[in-house]
């Protein structure tokens, strides 16, 4: 084989008997001849002389190659005498030898090398992904597709690269944009039993976004989404439908407007005294137990139907004393019969229970989110709870108001919030509760230990337990929601600095032993971080709340030195109103008059000031500022006050540490364990 290729006619060659390659790709073959359209024989061919015909010769390598070439010449792209490098080879002995040498040692291209191979084409050569795609014989999306994938976050890349991974899970991973996510599941999946689950993959990436599909998107519709800044990520490797929607928070605020809105409409209509939203799909239990469901009347048969009701049982009756007698053969007529009018009986029987004004006017109704993204009522509607006895609001000197007067003090003096920011409120002030607890190891195996008996000592549920211990992480109640609070960066130091040197050992035993051989403040620590890990984030007024509440007393916790209302986490959610009516609550009216023409947005970057102490004001309102939390934010039973001689943390208590006080860096220090 020491000769050099020559060019011969394609009309001159003719694919040999001795080819070991029999089958082939339809898909692949169309793909060849693409590129060989485009770019030509790259490779040259192997063939044998023809003996007695000179000039012509059998491919024994090559074989699709020139399959593909002479396609091109039958549709007349390629002239018929198309020049092809072949390689002459001097002894037809070898030619299967060859043949089978050249397919049988061809290393297939990792997909990695593919995908970096399309992108440094459209990079160094300036071609479009059209043009990528016309040149290999494959769709426009096929090349997006491959794009994408060498855009997946390093570490997914590599392990595609390495066949750590197949081509299918690596797509999974390429269903969003966002690197940083893909790599934080990818490292979350590790050597799990998921890992090579591509559904599993798919979820846990999307657990971050909604799917366009999805009954909330449904509700806002994407054009909404759109104008309020919402971002779409595209999946190249699905269907249109499942684009994904990244801005979560921006889907479940007009989600819960449209929801708000459509509730006021049904309590109007409908005439319930009230209506509450659940943006989902479904009532959680959590919502209702503590409800009775309310119970309409059946209303009453017409006189034609009581007649046809009486007629129906008297048959039904005397097919089943005619089934008894012995001399009768059942038949199927009489089973037919005996169905038809037992279905009779049940569409008379099975009426829907009719409630009157009455009724709806003392109900609770929930409005939830159809399959179809339309809003719609449950079908269950539920008594009102009994008022709360209404509180004397007079201020020492003057009379009480009456309950109409109460009611319209205490609107004007609380913000109403939406469920979402109870939630958010909910998740910080349990974060000051988890470190707080971690960084008390005493106080936490007291904890600790009377939760386990308790729950492992009861029949029934343990809800106001407000724990999940087994050292389980309860599941977040807020998606995707990050409090950028001093006690979640706390919570991320405390987290670092516990001694992990026992984990790499690779049996149980073995980690065990280790574990055991930490000192006993290394231990202690990691007891801590296991039990404040489970407290559930409860809103006020929820079952648990309650013993949340009892907690932080008990661990003093200063919630004005370690949480501060902003206009993200609160202000920018409660109505301008409300927000002036804070101002007057610590500044009198003139302080509200003052900021009494800013838009919301302005008001609500000046209330984060000014709740700060970055306004400059007189040293009695900004005192008053800097100890003001919501109700929600408190502990305890004084949290109905916001005035600082009645703030819980100030509240002496018979074994609690001691209050906490904010440090020169703005970290309020933890109190000492007991």
């Amino acid at each position: 084989m020491s000769q050099l290729p020559i060019l011969v006619p394609a009309s001159k060659l003719t694919k040999s008997p001795t080819n070991v390659r029999k089958s082939t790709d339809p898909v692949a073959d169309a793909q060849l001849e693409a590129n060989i359209a485009e770019k030509g024989i790259i490779q040259n061919l192997i063939g044998v002389p023809v003996a007695r015909k000179k000039g012509q010769y059998r491919i024994t390598a090559g074989g699709r190659r020139l399959d593909a070439v002479h396609r091109l010449i039958d549709k007349a792209v390629f002239d018929p005498d198309y020049l092809v490098p072949v390689l002459p080879l001097a002894d037809a002995k070898d030619a299967i030898e060859i043949s089978l040498a050249e397919n049988f040692f061809r290393l297939a291209m990792n997909p990695g090398e593919a995908c970096r191979a399309f992108q440094d084409i459209i990079e160094t050569e300036g071609k479009t992904p059209a043009d990528v795609a016309k040149r290999f014989g494959v769709t426009e999306k096929f090349v997006l597709g491959r794009l994408r994938l060498a855009g997946l976050a390093e570490p997914v890349f590599d392990a595609l690269a390495s066949n750590s991974i197949t081509l299918d899970i690596a797509m999974a991973y390429a269903s969003t944009s966002d690197t940083d996510r893909q790599a934080a599941v990818f490292s979350q999946m590790g050597e799990g039993y998921h890992r090579s689950n591509v559904s599993e993959i798919r979820r846990q990436l999307a657990s971050f976004s909604y799917r366009a599909s999805d009954p909330r998107a449904l509700l806002v519709g994407r054009d909404a989404y759109l104008a309020a800044g919402g971002r779409i990520d595209k999946d190249l490797f699905s269907d249109a439908d499942s684009e994904s929607w990244l801005d979560t928070q921006i889907v479940d605020t007009l989600a819960e407007q449209a929801l708000a809105a459509a509730a006021e409409a049904i309590r109007e209509r409908d005439g319930f005294q009230e209506v509450r939203v659940v943006a989902a799909t479904h009532v959680p239990y959590t919502e209702t137990y503590a409800l009775q469901p309310l119970r309409g009347d059946l209303p009453p048969l017409a006189p034609d139907l009581q007649t046809r009701e009486a007629e129906i049982k008297a048959e039904l009756e005397q097919i089943a004393a005619a089934c008894e007698d012995e001399d009768h053969t059942p038949n199927e007529d009489d089973e037919r019969r005996n169905e038809a009018l037992e279905a009779e009986l049940a569409s008379i029987t099975n009426r829907t229970p009719v409630l009157t004004d009455t009724q709806k006017a003392e109900a609770v109704a929930y409005v939830v989110i159809g399959p179809d993204g339309a809003p719609r009522v449950h079908e269950q509607l539920y008594v009102a709870p009994e008022p709360r006895p209404t509180e004397d609001h007079s201020d020492g000197d003057g009379p009480a108001l009456d309950g109409d007067e109460a009611n319209v003090v205490a609107s004007e003096a609380k913000p109403v919030i939406s469920q979402r920011l109870a939630d958010e409120l909910a998740v910080m002030k349990t974060e000051l509760i988890a470190i707080h607890i971690a960084s008390d190891p005493a106080f936490a195996l007291d904890l600790g230990t009377f939760i386990m008996i308790e729950a492992a000592s009861r029949a029934m549920n343990s809800d106001d337990l407000a724990s999940e211990l087994r050292a389980t992480r309860p599941t977040a109640r807020v998606q995707g929601f990050e409090s950028g609070t001093p006690a979640a960066a706390e919570w991320t130091k405390l987290d670092a600095a516990l001694d992990r040197s026992w984990i790499h050992h690779e049996t149980i035993e073995d980690r065990y032993d280790a574990f055991c051989t930490l000192d006993d403040a290394a231990r202690a620590a990691w007891l801590g971080w296991a039990i404040a890990r489970t407290i559930e984030a409860v809103p006020s007024g929820k079952t648990g709340g309650d013993f949340l509440d009892h907690l932080g007393a008990k661990l003093a916790i200063d919630v004005a030195t370690w949480w501060r209302p902003t206009a993200r986490t609160y202000f920018d959610r409660i109505s301008k109103p409300a927000i002036l009516g804070l101002f007057e609550e610590v500044g009198g009216v003139e302080l509200r008059q003052r900021y009494g023409a800013s838009k919301k947005h302005d008001l609500a970057a000046s209330a984060e000031r000014l709740f700060a102490g970055d306004i400059i004001v007189e040293a009695e309102v900004k005192d008053k500022a800097l100890r003001w939390v919501p109700d929600a934010m408190r502990f305890g039973i004084n949290r109905d006050s916001n005035d600082k001689s009645q703030t819980v943390a100030d509240q002496p208590t018979e074994d609690a540490t001691d209050v906490v006080t904010a440090p020169e860096d703005g970290v309020p220090p933890l109190a000492d364990a007991a």
